[in-house]
């Protein structure tokens, strides 16, 4: 019955170990970038945004600020990871590997670079919370290291191809691996 009783407790013990990665401190290590904004020629829009794997979703987190009070602006993942010509050109047209149209980040259609529009509070910031799938750090085709990331004028509009009709870019970064 002792025996018994030992297995068990083992096996209940194994299973709740279960997901969790040794080394780490109990806690799961997820693959994750950082893009560090800086102004284009002419704009004073910063910001930091991180970029956490978990799984099948994206957890993009971060803050840009420097925009327009209760603004909206086109946010994309660009690709070149060229900031270099001071009105963030160089970083190229939207990240799209899957040469798909242009559309909403969850929409049924939609380039790998497509995120989520940012909307700014009246202190011109912008606080960004967001989870998305089909974009993946440091794996795969969909994968946003080494690319740019975009802050746009103005707001997507989801339809105008291939761009979303943001227009000029007020901030440019490269997106790099933690």
């Amino acid at each position: 019955m002792q025996r018994f009783a030992f297995a068990a407790a083992a096996a209940l013990a194994l299973a709740g170990c279960a997901g969790v990665m040794p080394g780490h401190g109990g806690a799961v290590h997820w693959p994750s970038a950082t893009a560090q904004l800086e102004a284009t020629r002419g704009n004073h829009v910063t910001g930091t945004v991180h970029f956490i794997q978990m799984g099948d979703q994206m957890q993009i987190r971060g803050d840009i600020q420097g925009l327009a009070p209760h603004s909206e602006h086109g946010f994309h993942v660009h690709e070149k990871g060229d900031c270099s010509s001071g009105d963030g050109n160089s970083a190229g047209g939207h990240f799209n590997p899957h040469h798909s149209r242009h559309g909403m980040a969850m929409g049924p259609e939609h380039h790998t670079g497509d995120l989520p529009s940012i909307r700014a509070n009246a202190q011109g910031v912008a606080h960004i919370d967001v989870k998305i799938t089909g974009v993946r750090v440091g794996s795969g085709m969909d994968d946003i290291v080494g690319r740019g990331l975009i802050v746009h004028r103005d707001p997507d509009d989801f339809i105008t191809q291939p761009t979303g009709n943001a227009g000029p870019r007020l901030a440019c970064a490269v997106i790099q691996r933690d």
